[in-house]
């Protein structure tokens, strides 16, 4: 009976035997898939030695937000730009937190916080006037998650962003790979999921992904492109960049709110002439100011070269001022860009019969009003370029009784600077730049005088008008004695 069960378990464990490595066998002769590293990504951690991002150069409040997450037991990290920047020996603006908890916990480990955004929901911890801006841990959208969670357009836009996943995720899921890089603050390291350190030392913006998909996601993706290869002087991959050229009509859906903010980190970071060039080379500066666009194009085709300088004029201005660490403000660069559509539109008017001033005043408001289903200008900038605009005349004409009260206007200072910009960029403005530059350094006397000169000058300009003409002598009706009866 013993040999007999004995015999069975034998032959049973045999045929397990048998079918384990049968299975094996057929398994090792299937071919193996290929491995995409953008869909595998490789975890790189760069210990503190072998990298140079210093806690002497990273904010305070950030090292708090990430260390407070740390002791209650959640991931917590620097991300993105910050470390980027670190690496290349910038100095951040901001500094990011990317972490696996969800909004609703960091809300609640931080009073000083607030929870913001449907599309893609973040938690931002205010520090004065310091903000540390906090992000679950994203990941891909391949299920279907609800409409709560994740939602696309018809042309692929992510319109809600909000299903979270590992850290590996995160790193998949951000734009570029030197943006997709992470400071851990326990141990000092930096972790690298995408190469982003190579592509660092090379110089080279490289898109994570198949770049026409994920400029389908975001077409705002292909601003960021221009704006971070003009800031870093970096080189777009090719394939990164050849698509860009052909996707800038998507562009189109994006709210106009969302590409004016846009607008101000590419115009206004410091690099406003590099990203201007790059724009228009990359065909995205059409979507973004089509007026001026075809203005642009205009005047190249005539070899008219004051359209463009003065736009060049008034980004250098303002590249020089983000340097020198002064203030700036959109309405001067706006005034600038719609500047030759507007006169193009207002001598239209007046060709049309309507009068100089009327005809001004409703090109500037066209104008303007067109821009804004493009690009969204707030009212108090609208309003600024307008004053920038009727002021334009006024200081050209110097009328003498008028001096006074147009250099205590409010918005004479950015329009005598606009002024100025015109006069450079090759206008016959008969010398009206030079001649209100010269009066504010001049003191009380010294106006006198040049506003008196001034009032001569116009005073026999007149005369030379009209020379020998004599005002007639109007002949009065007879008096009639009967007149105050009727």
């Amino acid at each position: 009976m013993f040999s007999y069960t004995t015999a069975i378990v034998v032959i049973v464990l045999g045929g397990i035997l048998i079918f384990w490595l049968m299975r094996n066998r057929n398994k090792a002769k299937r071919p193996q898939p290929t491995v995409d590293a953008r869909n595998d990504p490789q975890k790189t951690v760069i210990p503190r030695d072998k990298h140079p991002v210093s806690r002497r150069n990273i904010s305070d409040n950030a090292l708090k937000v990430i260390n407070r997450l740390n002791s209650q037991g959640y991931e917590a990290y620097l991300v993105g730009g910050c470390v980027r920047d670190l690496y290349l020996d910038l100095h951040p603006k901001d500094f990011d937190v990317a972490t696996n908890a969800s909004p609703e916990e960091v809300r609640k480990l931080f009073r000083n916080s607030r929870l913001i955004g449907r599309r893609f929901k973040l938690v931002h911890v205010l520090f004065g006037r310091e903000m540390i801006e906090v992000a679950t841990f994203r990941a891909q959208h391949e299920q279907h998650h609800g409409q709560d969670k994740s939602h696309h357009s018809e042309s692929g836009r992510i319109l809600r962003d909000n299903v979270y996943g590992t850290m590996e995720d995160d790193a998949m899921r951000r734009d570029f790979t030197v943006n997709a890089l992470y400071y851990d603050g326990r141990d000092f390291s930096v972790v690298d999921f995408c190469n982003g350190v190579d592509d660092i030392r090379t110089g080279t913006l490289r898109l994570i992904g198949d770049p026409v998909t994920r400029y389908h996601e975001d077409p705002v993706r292909m601003l960021r492109a221009i704006r971070f290869a003009a800031k870093l002087n970096f080189t777009m991959a090719p394939e990164t960049e050849q698509p860009v050229r052909e996707l800038g009509h998507l562009l189109r859906d994006i709210p106009s709110a969302r590409l004016f903010d846009e607008i101000l980190k590419l115009l206004q970071s410091g690099h406003g002439v590099r990203t201007f060039e790059l724009l228009r080379e990359y065909q995205l500066f059409a979507p973004l100011f089509p007026a001026t666009d075809h203005s642009l194009n205009e005047a190249l085709a005539q070899q008219d070269q004051q359209t463009p300088a003065l736009i060049i004029e008034s980004l250098k201005s303002t590249d020089r001022r983000v340097k020198q660490h002064r203030p700036v403000t959109p309405a001067f660069l706006f005034a600038a860009l719609l500047w030759s559509p507007m006169k193009r539109l207002a001598q239209e008017l007046m060709d049309q019969g309507i009068p100089p001033i009327p005809a001004f005043q409703q090109a500037a408001m066209t104008v303007i009003t067109n821009q804004c289903h493009h690009t969204s200008i707030p009212r108090r900038f609208s309003m600024m370029v307008r004053d920038i605009w009727d002021l334009q005349a006024r200081l050209e004409r110097r009328q003498p009784k008028l001096i006074e009260s147009l250099m205590e206007h409010p918005k004479f200072r950015a329009a005598y600077d606009f002024l100025v910009l015109r006069e450079q960029s090759g206008e016959n403005l008969s010398g009206a730049g030079q001649w209100w530059t010269d009066i504010q350094e001049v003191d009380d006397h010294g106006r006198f005088s040049m506003v008196r000169e001034l009032s001569s000058q116009i005073a026999s300009q007149g005369a030379q008008k009209k020379p020998g003409i004599k005002r007639r002598r109007r002949r009065r009706k007879p008096h009639s004695p009967d007149s105050g009866n009727d």
